[in-house]
């Protein structure tokens, strides 16, 4: 087996900017991703614009041109596959890591599949979007309820419920409504999530107040049923039955904390953050680094591609033995 000086798991822009920082140091690399190239902005709902500005997510030094302010989920997909070929990125697609364990100085990273790559240093960058958060009630797993919302043109004119009051969830339900959707919003908490992007609030609240899109607050979702939703009082313990052709349940994703663990990476078992050098991302495991939103366990919304892109250049500087770019902001973040 061929033994790369870096191995990269995750195919996403930390993992691509990750690939891009090992070429400029004339480092081997390997990428192995579990999906497509940047699999998780392939699965954002199709008409979708990222909260950052186009140069706050550019990699490898590589000018975001676009005509827009902020980039949209398919102006994304093309730049960063532009980006990756024009560095010449090393890569395997469709390749999902089961384990990484180290022998002697030497790392073997085994796949689901049971095909295995050697590397002198491996740095994880799988994300968190490929791992819903699951309530674990009964219908779930219907064939009608899903964990990411694509686009609002499927559900016209049927009723659609969405569990979760966060920016996904309020985008979603803003975009059905305009496509004659009639949605329901269930929260457990008394209103929507504090986190949701500033403009969105007026607009989903005068729609809220005009009775176009209903919510239930305060109440959790019990079972989900072929044709409605069942919804507990978390007060009062009333239930309220919702009819649901749709389901989305958008109340967020987790890295895959399974994984870091068969990896023997430590966590804290309360915010499943790994144990890594605030400077460096080194985790407890020598020449094993964490990079992008993966290191930030339950606390998704404080690490991003704008900051997560610069972790790369850290662990890079690392590996080759130079000062280290230092990451203050997620130092005070995380």
């Amino acid at each position: 087996m061929q033994l790369y000086d870096v191995l990269i798991v995750g195919g996403g822009p930390c993992g691509l900017a990750a690939g891009i920082e090992a070429t400029k140091a004339g480092l081997s690399h390997l990428i192995l991703e579990m999906g497509s190239l940047t699999e998780s902005i392939r699965q954002y709902p199709r008409r979708m614009r990222f909260f950052s500005t186009a140069e706050n997510i550019e990699i490898g030094g590589l000018p975001f041109a676009i005509s827009d302010v902020k980039a949209g989920r398919n102006e994304a997909l093309q730049y960063y596959r532009k980006a990756a070929a024009y560095y010449k990125l090393n890569f395997k697609l469709f390749q999902e890591v089961w384990e990484v364990h180290k022998e002697g100085d030497v790392f073997i990273v085994t796949t689901t599949a049971g095909e295995q790559y050697r590397a002198r240093k491996v740095i994880m960058a799988t994300g968190y979007f490929t791992r819903p958060r699951w309530l674990d009630i009964p219908g779930e797993n219907l064939p009608h309820v899903s964990h990411y919302y694509d686009e609002p043109f499927k559900y016209s004119f049927t009723n659609v419920v969405i569990i979760g009051a966060s920016n996904s969830a309020v985008e979603a339900a803003l975009e059905l409504y305009r496509h004659d959707v009639n949605v329901t919003i269930v929260h457990r908490g008394e209103d929507f999530r504090s986190t949701v992007k500033y403009w969105l609030v007026p607009d989903v609240k005068n729609r809220v107040k005009e009775g176009r899109i209903k919510t239930v607050f305060d109440s959790c979702v019990t079972q989900i049923d072929e044709r409605q939703v069942i919804a507990v009082n978390v007060k009062t313990g009333e239930e309220t039955n919702i009819p649901a052709d749709f389901v989305f349940i958008l109340t967020g994703y987790i890295p895959d904390a399974d994984l870091l663990r068969r990896c023997d990476i430590e966590l804290n078992p309360e915010t499943q953050v790994p144990v890594f050098d605030k400077e460096t991302f080194e985790t407890n495991i020598p020449g094993l680094y964490v990079c992008g939103t993966v290191l930030a366990g339950i606390y998704t919304e404080k690490v991003f591609i704008e900051n997560g892109r610069e972790h790369a250049q850290s662990i890079i500087d690392h590996i080759m033995g130079r000062e280290v770019h230092k990451v203050a902001e997620l130092i005070q973040r995380i």
